[in-house]
């Protein structure tokens, strides 16, 4: 199995319940269609939500660490962030941002299906 050498923002939040689950992943899906999915090297954004109804990852995955860094340096984050902000005020439910200030990620290793190894 390769390893996907992709470069990651993983961004958390800790909520009160499925639904501001659901309305956080809903604002923060807009907000990569609207400040974020057209700049290259954008991969995709992932959404998780924890089956307790207690967590929201996203997984912003980026080509390079050079086009994160890009998008970084040349994307409106005053305008982004106020969106961000502004979707956040709008919840019914809370959610506290769990991501230390630096949350950017680089595979480093990946342990894919394959045989059960037997130890010697």
């Amino acid at each position: 199995m390769a390893t996907d050498d992709g470069f990651y923002s993983i961004i958390e939040h800790a909520v009160d319940g499925v639904e501001t689950e659901r309305e956080v992943v809903e604002a923060f899906a807009a907000i990569q269609e609207r400040w974020v999915r057209f700049y290259p090297g954008y991969r995709s954004a992932r959404f998780h939500a924890s089956t307790d109804g207690t967590r929201v990852v996203n997984i912003v995955h980026w080509a390079t660490e050079a086009d994160y860094r890009h998008f970084v340096e040349t994307s409106d984050t005053e305008g982004r962030m106020a969106a961000i902000t502004t979707a956040m005020a709008a919840l019914a439910g809370r959610a506290e941002a769990r991501t230390s200030s630096r949350p950017t990620f680089r595979v480093v290793r990946e342990v894919g299906p394959g045989p059960r190894r037997q130890d010697s």
